[in-house]
């Protein structure tokens, strides 16, 4: 089991930057993957970004590489989402998730364990 919340949203222009960060307490961090995914209104949820139990392996959609890095700090246990060159279209609500997968994971169905999310709005 384990728990996590979500922060760093907010609204910004576009252009600009944001850094979520993702909280976890419960069972050891460094054994999940961990994901980032995005909802937008009317849309399904999608995957972003995840990285590797060790931070080794990172995966991003096209939507939105080169523009963001995921990272994370097992000593912490937090992943984050750095989120640069903002666009309208990266307007939603932004939830990190866990996975007991033994690689980096691109699908909802592979991660157990979510946080409640927080919303980021990129202004035109």
């Amino acid at each position: 089991q384990v728990q996590l919340v979500e922060s760093g949203g907010g609204l910004v222009q576009a252009g600009g930057s944001l850094r979520l960060s993702c909280a976890a307490s419960g069972r050891t961090f460094s054994t999940f993957v961990m994901g980032w995914f995005r909802q937008a209104p009317g849309k399904e949820r999608e995957f972003v970004a995840t990285i590797s139990r060790s931070g080794g392996s990172t995966y991003y959609t096209d939507n939105v590489k080169g523009r963001s890095t995921i990272s994370r700090d097992n000593a912490k246990n937090t992943v984050y989402l750095q989120m640069n060159n903002l666009k309208p279209e990266d307007t939603a609500v932004y939830y990190c998730a866990a996975s007991s997968s033994l690689m980096v994971a691109t699908t909802r169905k592979h991660y157990a364990y979510w946080g409640q999310g927080t919303q980021v709005t990129v202004s035109s």
